[in-house]
C-alpha cells in the first residue's frame, strides 16, 4: 500500500475501535511465546502460515488452533497487554473488545478469572490515555443454552466494564429466532445488544437481527448493500454496521457476497453503505490474523474513494457509537482536544 494515500491528519486522528476480538489479535511472536508456556514451541514463520486463508471455514479453524493455547488466565492476561500496546501505536484511545467467553466455557475455564486476569493486565494502560470495555461473545453454533450460559457469565462477573453481549460464529448454523430468549436475558441485566450478521449470510440475517433481537450494532452486515429497503431501516433506526474490510477480503465473505471466487478492495460496498446514510464504524476485527491494523483499515476506505472529509466523519462515528454515556463521550472528546 501507499503511505501516502492516508492523508497525515486522517493518521492523526485519535481514534475508538468498536469491533475487535480479543483472541484474533494474538501477534505470531505472542503465539510462539504462549505456546512456549506450555512446552510447544513453533516458530513466527509456521504461525503466520497458520493464520493464511482463503475462506471462513480456514479462518475459524486458525482461530481454533490459535485459542486452544489460551488455557489458564495469566494466557488472558498476556495477549491483553500485547493488545493494550499495539493499540496505542495506533492512536486508539477507546476500546470495546470482544472476548469469546462462549469458547471459555466450552474448554471447561472460568470467564471470571480470565476476566480478572484481563482487567489487571490492562489497567496499567487507562494512565497512558487507552480506555477499555468489553464485549461478552458467544458462538452461535453452540446453541441458545450455551449463549445463555455466556449471559450467565457476565452476570457473575458484575462489572460496568462488560457492556455488551453479542453473537458471533456461523451464522448460517441456527435460526436466529432461536435466541431470543438469550437476548431478552441480556438485555434484562443491562448489556447492549450485538450480533456477527449479513457477514457471509443474506440481508435478511441483518433484518431478523435487528426485528427479532432488537440489536443496537451489527458485526460486518455487508450483505445489506443488497438489499435497499434494509439499508433505508437501518438508516431510520441509526443502527450502525461494525466494518472490517480486511476480514471481509481474506475470509473470502466478500467474494461470496459477490458470487466470485475472489474481490479486491475497491469492490467493498462500504462507500455505498455510508453514502446510503447508515452509520458506519471501521475496525480490524481479528488484526493478527488479518495481518492488518486500525491505521490500515482507514487506508483501505481511502483506497475505496472516501474523502478526507468522510474518513474523519467515520472516525467521529467510532465514539458517537459507542457504547457510553453522553458524558464520557464528552470527556473522551475533550481528551481528544476536538
Amino acid at each position: 500500500m501507499n503511505p501516502s494515500i492516508l492523508p497525515a491528519r486522517i493518521a492523526s486522528l485519535p481514534k475508538a475501535e468498536l469491533h475487535l476480538h480479543l483472541e484474533g489479535s494474538i501477534q505470531p511472536a505472542t503465539v510462539c511465546a504462549l505456546t512456549a508456556r506450555h512446552n510447544i514451541n513453533f516458530t513466527e514463520a509456521e504461525v503466520r502460515g497458520r493464520y493464511s486463508y482463503r475462506d471462513f471455514a480456514g479462518f475459524i479453524a486458525a482461530f481454533k488452533w490459535v485459542t486452544s493455547f489460551l488455557r489458564e488466565p495469566h494466557d488472558y492476561g498476556l495477549i491483553a497487554r500485547d493488545l493494550c500496546e499495539h493499540l496505542l501505536t495506533q492512536g486508539v484511545v477507546y476500546a470495546e473488545i470482544t472476548l469469546s467467553v462462549g469458547v471459555m466455557l466450552l474448554r471447561k475455564q472460568q470467564p471470571e478469572k480470565n476476566f480478572e486476569a484481563i482487567l489487571r493486565a490492562t489497567e496499567p494502560f487507562e494512565k497512558q490515555g487507552l480506555r477499555l470495555n468489553w464485549i461478552f461473545d458467544a458462538a452461535r453454533q453452540f446453541g441458545p443454552e450455551a449463549a445463555l450460559e455466556v449471559v450467565n457469565a457476565a452476570k457473575r462477573c458484575a462489572t460496568k466494564s462488560v457492556v455488551a453481549f453479542g453473537i458471533g460464529g456461523d451464522e448460517l448454523s441456527i435460526d436466529t429466532g432461536e435466541f431470543r430468549s438469550v437476548y431478552r436475558e441480556a438485555a434484562k441485566l443491562g448489556l447492549h445488544l450485538l450480533m456477527h450478521a449479513g457477514e457471509v449470510g443474506g440481508p435478511e440475517k441483518i433484518r431478523e437481527a435487528v426485528e427479532i433481537l432488537g440489536v443496537e450494532r451489527i458485526g460486518h452486515g455487508i450483505a445489506a448493500a443488497f438489499d435497499p429497503a434494509l439499508m433505508d431501516l437501518l438508516v431510520d433506526r441509526r443502527i450502525p454496521l461494525e466494518i472490517c474490510p480486511q476480514s471481509n477480503i481474506r475470509t473470502g465473505a466478500l467474494a461470496k457476497q459477490l458470487g466470485k471466487d475472489d474481490a479486491q478492495i475497491r469492490e467493498h460496498p462500504l462507500p455505498q453503505l455510508w453514502r446510503h446514510g447508515i452509520p458506519i464504524t471501521l475496525s480490524t476485527d481479528d488484526p493478527a490474523m488479518f495481518h492488518t491494523t486500525l491505521l490500515q483499515e482507514y487506508e483501505n476506505a481511502a483506497q475505496m474513494g472516501l474523502s478526507e472529509t468522510e474518513l474523519a466523519q467515520m472516525a467521529e462515528a467510532s465514539f458517537q457509537y459507542a457504547f457510553l454515556s453522553e458524558d464520557d463521550k464528552l470527556a473522551l472528546k475533550e481528551r481528544r482536544g476536538s
